[in-house]
């Protein structure tokens, strides 16, 4: 009976572990989706709105004449980079050309200029590439941390270290914000997705946290 219950049991933890990496995988497969959608279509159209601008202006419909049209061409530059912000965040092209160095590097500049939070960023990483499973998983852990930290916790100064200590990566998240008490949350549905992706690539998460005195993450994977 208890051979039985151990089989039953993993079982069950493989089963769960595919549903996982199932939803996972579609999450990634509709994210790009969403990303070439907004290249190929809203992006082409607003380009080509950018571009019947300059022809106005070219033609003597000029900005010092009509401020109207200043203030159209501004509105579609400003929507242009939006789109190419949300592309870069929904599929990093960085990520997948250079890797999770300079992935986390660029995520945390791009944190920093577009909050009014202050982002210390280390790590120790080499140029040599991880397995795309564990990097896609930090990456998005990361994006993760950061949204809790920003939009959760009121947190003015992150700190993300990134550092291989004896075959294991590990990431610290460490925010300054107001805490949680762990046992209240501990089902939330930030919590749960770190969980979930740490399990996929059988890593670990940890948490330390209390109301009003910040939180830190560790995340450790073998690698």
């Amino acid at each position: 009976m208890i051979k039985n219950q151990v089989e039953m049991r993993k079982l069950h933890d493989e089963q769960q572990t595919d549903l996982l990496n199932a939803v996972f995988e579609t999450q990634e497969s509709e994210r790009r989706r969403l990303a070439e959608d907004l290249h190929d279509s809203v992006g082409q159209v607003l380009s080509a709105i950018k571009l019947n601008l300059h022809r106005l202006d070219k033609a003597g419909v000029g900005e010092t004449k009509t401020p109207l049209l200043a203030d159209t061409r501004q509105l579609t530059d400003e929507c242009i980079q939006e789109i190419r912000n949300i592309i870069h965040n929904v599929l990093p092209p960085v990520l997948t050309d250079y890797g999770l160095k300079e992935a986390l590097e660029g995520l945390c500049l791009k944190m920093e200029q577009t909050t009014s939070v202050k982002v210390h960023c280390k790590n120790n990483l080499d140029e040599v590439r991880l397995r795309p499973e564990i990097e896609l998983a930090f990456y998005r852990m990361a994006q993760e941390l950061f949204s809790n930290a920003i939009k959760h916790a009121d947190a003015t100064i992150i700190h993300l270290n990134l550092t291989k200590d004896n075959g294991w990566l590990v990431m610290e998240f460490k925010d300054n914000g107001k805490g949680f008490n762990l046992d209240e949350v501990k089902r939330g549905f930030g919590l749960k997705n770190l969980q979930s992706r740490v399990q996929l690539i059988n890593g670990e998460v940890n948490v330390y946290t209390k109301p009003k005195n910040g939180t830190i993450s560790i995340i450790r994977v073998v690698i």
